[in-house]
């Protein structure tokens, strides 16, 4: 199953393969926050202050499962780190992570979303299918609102071994939860109820060359998309951006446009493997994906803002600036850093 922590590590590889940007692509970054375990989603509160989920660094065990091809352990080294008047700290620790031996692909705290009134939500997404995860890593995965001392589960923790919440937005009275596991956008009630806004179809792709195992390039296989991040638009309806399976495919992936109660349309295509998606006040949705920051044109390439991140894994943007999580995959060492938009 796939989590932040393989997308980011996937895609900044794949940054590699597809070449650097034109220098001019590349306005000065400026750090706002550093030493960061493997920082992810991002969000501003009501008085603009920076919320930063950490997936954190695993810890010394139990082990009890593998992820992603290798051995996992769990601990308590996730965190939401807070950024405001130059200062940052982390407001909650001791959250659920696991990782390989040593901190190395960490999953754990993955987004993170905060509603007018200041209240502070996040998601866990522990990764692994449900055949590889243990009980303790399954119970951790869900929707957690932080409470005066400590986290506590708001849903979703009942939706059974296979959920891998990704993201989570938060609006008006409105939960939303993309929940990687189930392939789906998820509205979770104030009691815990959880609904289902839209699920995601799948779709016929050539098999790429190279594939240890897998069928003859160019067989026709059935693959179902994967989504990452929601962003409700200027036109009020929910945006939605996927990954189309591994290896990821150049140009495959495509951003989904919701409203509830109807199937859900392609909006713009293009894409190779979306990490977050935002919209500018200026009316401009944003995707960050390869370690790269594009601009999104309805018709026509879409224009690279920022290039050379480095395994990105959250992205927020406030006035004429966005702010990204650089170095997503990286123990001790993860960044916020801004982008001027120009």
């Amino acid at each position: 199953m796939i989590t932040r922590s393989l997308l980011c590590a996937a895609v900044a590889g794949l940054a590699v393969l597809v070449g650097p940007a034109p220098a001019a692509a590349r306005p000065p970054l400026r750090t706002v926050a550093t030493g960061l375990d493997s920082p992810r989603g991002l969000a501003f509160g009501p008085h603009g202050e920076l919320y930063v989920a950490e997936s954190g660094r695993g810890g010394v065990g139990p082990c009890p499962a593998e992820l992603e091809g290798g051995l996992a352990c769990l601990g308590r080294t996730g965190a939401i780190t807070r950024i405001a008047y130059g200062s940052q700290q982390r407001i909650l620790s001791h959250l659920p992570s696991v990782a390989a031996p040593g901190g190395a692909g960490a999953a754990g705290p993955s987004d993170v979303s905060v509603d007018s009134g200041g209240h502070v939500y996040f998601t866990v997404g522990l990764g692994g299918g449900p055949r590889r995860r243990g009980p303790l890593i399954a119970g951790a995965t869900g929707l957690y609102r932080a409470g005066p001392d400590t986290a506590v589960p708001a849903g979703l923790g009942a939706a059974g071994a296979g959920s891998n919440p990704n993201a989570v937005l938060v609006t008006g009275r409105d939960r939303l939860v993309v929940d990687a596991g189930r392939n789906a956008l998820l509205r979770v009630g104030p009691r815990g109820r959880i609904l289902t806004v839209a699920t995601f179809p799948r779709r016929t792709v050539a098999a790429p060359a190279g594939l240890p195992g897998g069928p003859p390039a160019g067989t026709p296989i059935l693959m179902a998309p994967t989504p990452t991040s929601v962003v409700r638009g200027p036109d009020g309806a929910l945006y939605v951006g996927e990954l189309t399976g591994f290896p990821f495919r150049p140009g495959q992936a495509r951003i989904w446009r919701v409203e509830p109660g109807r199937p859900p349309q392609v909006y713009a295509t293009g894409f190779t493997g979306v990490v977050d998606l935002a919209w500018a006040p200026d009316g401009h949705l944003y995707v960050l994906e390869a370690g790269t920051l594009l601009r999104v044109a309805r018709r026509g390439p879409h224009q690279v803002v920022s290039a050379g991140l480095t395994a990105p894994g959250g992205l927020a943007v406030r006035g004429r600036h966005a702010y990204v999580t650089d170095c997503g995959v990286c123990r001790g060492t993860g960044s916020v850093v801004r982008i001027d938009l120009g």
